[in-house]
């Protein structure tokens, strides 16, 4: 079956950077679009970046111009280079692919 796991979150000051990884299994992954979503307690998940299998890119406003997302076919690997780090950044962050959640990774931003 298919499985998704995030990777990379952890506790970075105001400006840092971080470098979350999903490693998918059971699926092609160069078929298919990565989504990479967030969401904190009691709000909607909302949509970060998408990289879709032609290596196109779409972002949330709030983030554009500082988070990447990229994707390793070979791998089966997606991520989310995320620079200039805000403290509205942290949250739960989640990847998904053809209708399946990973478990997610916290991104703590605070000084």
């Amino acid at each position: 079956q298919v499985q998704l796991v995030e990777s990379g979150g952890g506790l970075v000051q105001p400006g840092g950077s971080l470098r979350l990884s999903c490693a998918a299994s059971g699926v092609i992954l160069s078929r298919y679009t990565v989504g990479w979503y967030r969401q904190t307690t009691g709000e909607t998940r909302e949509m970060v970046a998408i990289i879709s299998n032609d290596g196109s890119t779409n972002y949330a406003d709030s983030v554009k111009g500082r988070f990447t997302a990229s994707r390793d076919n070979a791998k089966n690997m997606g991520y989310l280079q995320m620079n200039s780090l805000k403290p509205d950044d942290t949250a739960v962050y989640y990847c998904y692919i053809q209708s399946y959640w990973g478990q997610g990774t916290q991104v703590t931003v605070s000084s």
